[in-house]
């Protein structure tokens, strides 16, 4: 059996006047994170670590930030784009396991809606999912809730 791992992490500032978007589930927060698109931190980890795993790029690559195409898009529609490459290279998704740096809002309350998302989304169970938050106790970008990040790891198993 031919498994491949790949691993993304992504950054977007936090401003108010935007929604946050993570996992694709709009969480109620004075902040949202600024970016090209909605900005979906965690599914855009999720993204490069699925096309890291079969060397094809990153997210900007396929779905570059100087697309008008990709303004404002859904983050969602990018994660199947991105399910759909690597399902016709014939490979299918064994887990991920992904850690959210944010200093708030707690992120516990809406992970059941991130991995129901995410699983249909990817067309897996919601136990191959792990979605787990950490605070950087005040430190940094993170700390001062400038920014926000993420990072994830995938297993690909060839079908």
């Amino acid at each position: 059996m031919s498994f491949r791992i790949g691993n993304g992490v992504d950054f977007h500032q936090m401003v108010e006047g935007r929604d946050l978007w993570i996992g694709g589930v709009k969480i109620p927060h004075y902040k949202g994170a600024l970016g090209h698109s909605d900005a979906d931190v965690l599914l855009h980890a999720i993204c490069d670590a699925l096309l890291g795993a079969l060397c094809l790029g990153d997210i900007g690559v396929h779905f570059p930030d100087t697309g008008n195409e990709f303004k404002n898009i859904d983050s969602k529609i990018l994660l199947k784009k991105t399910f759909d490459l690597i399902d016709s290279k014939d490979y299918k998704i064994v887990n991920i396991d992904t850690t959210l740096c944010l200093q708030s809002p707690k992120i516990k309350p809406y992970v059941s809606a991130m991995q129901e998302t995410i699983a249909g989304i990817l067309r897996i169970g919601i136990t191959d999912i792990s979605i787990k938050a950490t605070t950087t106790e005040q430190m940094g970008f993170v700390g001062r809730e400038e920014g926000l990040m993420a990072y994830a790891a995938v297993l690909l198993q060839k079908k």
